[in-house]
């Protein structure tokens, strides 16, 4: 008799679990994480209509989530990375440069910087004064700085950048797409995608554009086919685009400037609640949509969940 009870009570013990999760039991609050990162909407036919919470749909994977938040990014950290390995002929450029730094809204924090031996030479700091980061550009070293890799020397600047909470970050990367440094011909470069992590864990957008390396070594149709392919997935899946006219040198670059502004006049910051990212976090699929029918969305293929506490 008293075995008949103890396992009437066992079994009472057992059902109890069963008939939460049979319910649908939510994800515990303390295991539910804030994930935060940015969405640019991009109009079919022309400037994309202004978006509310409810226009948006957002999904984890398959699984659709809840938005928990969908607002404006004020602030803006924009950084411009130039390749020192670029053909110097790249300065003929700069003047459209400097009038797309200079028409950036007084909430944009500009940066500049040049890529070179694997790291970033930070030439003017981030600031609010646009005509002082512009002033910070000038003629890449050219074939002398072929020793260089723009995804490490991109890495090695993300890693230095200051907390910003909660604001947009982009990055203006102007390069031939090649590693010198730890590249050769293989279709994708060994450190393409632990650069796309850093970007993606950081909230990054990569905005690449493609320009001729200085010399000769950097200019097979090959090589600079791959190359352009690894600026093009740096991009997309960090929520961004990637602007080349072939294997040939643009005539300007203000087109592509230009068309990077309009996307940075329509980012929002789009936060859901994600479920448990494990000991060390682990990245996931993200896609946003919307039942607009004049609107597309730039987003990160991936987004980073925070490890559980």
């Amino acid at each position: 008799m008293k075995g008949k009870i103890l396992m009437r009570r066992v079994l009472r013990f057992l059902a109890v679990p069963v008939l939460m999760f049979g319910l649908g039991a939510e994800i515990p609050a303390a295991a539910a994480k804030d994930v935060t990162f940015t969405v640019t909407a991009v109009g079919k036919k022309g400037a994309p209509p202004p978006l509310a919470k409810e226009d948006v749909q957002a999904y984890q994977n398959k699984e659709r989530v809840q938005v928990a938040d969908w607002k404006r990014g004020e602030n803006l950290f924009l950084a411009v990375l130039i390749d020192e390995s670029l053909d110097s002929d790249v300065a003929s450029q700069w003047n459209d440069l400097k009038a797309f730094i200079n028409a950036q809204p007084q909430n944009t924090y500009i940066a500049v910087a040049y890529a070179r031996n694997g790291s970033a030479m930070v030439a003017q700091d981030f600031t609010q004064d646009h005509a002082l980061a512009a002033k910070a550009l000038r003629i890449p070293i050219g074939a002398q700085g072929a020793f260089s890799s723009p995804y490490l020397s991109l890495q090695d600047w993300l890693k230095r950048w200051p907390s910003s909470g909660g604001d947009r970050r982009s990055v203006v990367l102007v390069s031939s797409g090649i590693d010198f440094f730890r590249g050769g011909f293989d279709p994708l470069d060994p450190d393409l995608q632990s650069t796309i992590e850093r970007a993606q864990k950081q909230n990054v957008n990569i905005w690449t554009i493609y320009y001729p390396g200085g010399g000769h070594v950097g200019r097979g149709y090959f090589r600079v086919f791959n190359a352009q392919t690894n600026l093009s997935k740096l991009s997309e899946e960090t929520g961004a685009e990637s602007y080349y006219l072939g294997i040939q040198r643009p005539v300007t670059l203000k087109a592509y400037f230009d068309e990077i502004q309009e996307h940075l006049n329509n980012q929002y910051l789009l936060t859901f609640q994600s479920g448990d990212g494990g000991k060390k976090g682990k990245f996931d699929r993200v896609r946003v949509s919307s039942e607009s029918p004049n609107v597309q969305f730039l987003v990160p293929s991936e987004v980073f969940l925070p490890a559980s506490q």
